[in-house]
């Protein structure tokens, strides 16, 4: 059990964060307390106003930085299949479900706890350079179609978020009464590929 310490004034707003992280992964975004998050990070609850307005504030504050690794790690991604628009295409869908893995709590904080993007600039800031980054890499792709054959970027993005998003809950994080036919990379990689064959992006026969 954590005592109460006297935390520099910088590493306390970072301590609660942590804290509901923590606890997010353990009883889901809507199941603790802002006092369970103060007594998680050492400190009394009339502490925790002097950094957030409250628990959803605080929740906000932890999707924002979620986003922040989340536009990390799909840039990360965008770049490493450069030159190929197709490769850096489909490094951005297994980079959602790579990301949902290794940092349950933020997702949770980011995509299931009702906060919304616009719930600040900060966090509609960084929500939008994490989309930003799949829709550039659309784009990318769809310079290989006649222009009165390309979708809008930003429809085509929409779509294989949404088609990530939706192996991550039902098939990647264990949703009840679901079991993955296959494995959910498995999953998103031939949804991506229809899609593209759909579009005529790649051969039938690829």
């Amino acid at each position: 059990m954590h005592k109460k310490r006297g935390y520099h004034h910088g590493n306390l707003r970072q301590a609660l964060v942590d804290a509901a992280l923590a606890l997010i992964e353990e009883k889901g975004p809507q199941g603790f307390t802002l006092s369970e998050a103060a007594k998680k990070a050492g400190v009394t609850p009339a502490a925790v106003y002097r950094h957030f307005q409250g628990r959803d504030d605080l929740i906000a504050e932890a999707a924002r930085q979620g986003y922040e690794i989340f536009a990390d790690v799909m840039e990360y991604a965008y770049e490493k299949g450069q030159p190929s628009a197709k490769a850096s295409f489909e490094a951005t869908g297994r980079a959602y479900l790579a990301f949902a893995r290794k940092y349950p709590g933020h997702y949770m904080a980011m995509f299931e706890s009702g906060v919304s993007v616009n719930a600040n600039p900060d966090l509609a800031r960084v929500a939008a350079r994490a989309s930003g980054i799949l829709e550039r890499s659309a784009q990318d792709l769809l310079q290989y179609l006649p222009p009165e054959k390309r979708p809008p970027a930003s429809m085509f993005s929409a779509h294989i978020w949404a088609m990530s998003h939706g192996v991550v809950e039902l098939y990647a994080r264990g949703a009840p009464g679901t079991r993955a036919p296959f494995p959910p990379e498995d999953l998103l990689e031939s949804g991506i590929g229809i899609y593209l064959r759909g579009l005529g992006l790649i051969p039938p026969d690829t």
